[in-house]
Parts: C-alpha cells; sequence; structure tokens
C-alpha cells in the first residue's frame, strides 16, 4: 500500500484498484459490526454522542469533563455516601482533609467558572461514620428521635423541606 500512484492513471482509480486488491485479499473480513445497522442518533444528540463513545473506548469517566468546581461538588457527595464503608474515625478524617485542600486550592487558584464549592464538615462527616457503626446505633437511637433529624449539623434538601419527612 506505500507504492506510488503511476504518472498515466488517475488519482481516484488508483485508490479503487487499492481498494480492490485489498478486499481481493481479505482485509475488511470480519470487521467488528458488519451486517449490523449503525447505531440511530437524534440529531441534538449527535454532538455528544461521538464524545461518549470516545470516553468510553478510552476508559476515561465523563465526571473528568467536569468544570473543578462541579467535579468537587460530586466528590464531596460521594464521600458523604462512602463514609459507612470506611474503616475508621482517622480515615475519615483524612479523606475529608485531602478533599477540602483541593477545594481551598481551586478556591485560590480558580481555573473555571466561579462556582462556589462549600467545605465539607469534618465533624459531620465522623458523626455520621459514628452513627453507622452497630454498637453506636442502638444506644443513639433514643437520642435521635429526641433532637430530630437534623443532628449532623447540615441543612436538609430544599425537595425534603417540601416533601416532608414522612413521605421518603
Amino acid at each position: 500500500m506505500t507504492e506510488r500512484k503511476p504518472a498515466d492513471m488517475s488519482f481516484t482509480s488508483w485508490i479503487d484498484q487499492q481498494i480492490n486488491q485489498a478486499a481481493d485479499a481479505g482485509a475488511f473480513d470480519n470487521l467488528p459490526g458488519a451486517g449490523k445497522p449503525l447505531p440511530k442518533r437524534d440529531e441534538a444528540d449527535a454532538g455528544q454522542a461521538w464524545l461518549r463513545a470516545y470516553l468510553r473506548r478510552e476508559g476515561v469517566s465523563t465526571e473528568e469533563m467536569l468544570p473543578t468546581p462541579l467535579r468537587l461538588r460530586k466528590e464531596s457527595e460521594r464521600l458523604a455516601e462512602n463514609v459507612p464503608a470506611m474503616r475508621s474515625e482517622q480515615e475519615v478524617r483524612e479523606a475529608v482533609t485531602a478533599l477540602n485542600q483541593q477545594i481551598s486550592h481551586s478556591r485560590r487558584f480558580p481555573l473555571d467558572s466561579p462556582i462556589f464549592v462549600p467545605l465539607v464538615n469534618e465533624e459531620a462527616m465522623v458523626a455520621r461514620w459514628r452513627e453507622s457503626r452497630p454498637a453506636a446505633r442502638a444506644g443513639s437511637a433514643a437520642v435521635a428521635d429526641k433532637s430530630g433529624a437534623g443532628s449532623l449539623g447540615r441543612r436538609s434538601r430544599w425537595w425534603h423541606r417540601l416533601i416532608g419527612p414522612r413521605q421518603r
């Protein structure tokens, strides 16, 4: 395929000749997706579909494409979900400290959009970790009933305030 085009042959016929030679040699046999229809895409989604397919092929999460403040907010939400699975209070404190350092760094040197990201409350995360421990659950059940739902020191989400605690 590295041969030069003969001077007496047109460019299109030379390309067609090379394609025919490759097809005869079996270069196009057993290609992935052969005989299957192309995936249907909306016109509005077509501009983003290639990017999602590329990221999936390369093994990159779409979260890495987010602006830094939004990525940090997602990390703080994920940290709140993963706190009960952590093994020790020290591990919780180290994870919160590391995330707060990233947030502070992004506040000092903003590279993206100016979206405010609040620091993670370390004591609230430690309290959440303590509540998730089996021994702490039995002892704190009576205290939790008296203190109410806001015992973690964090504000409830606006939709939780709208629907009320009984419907959740």
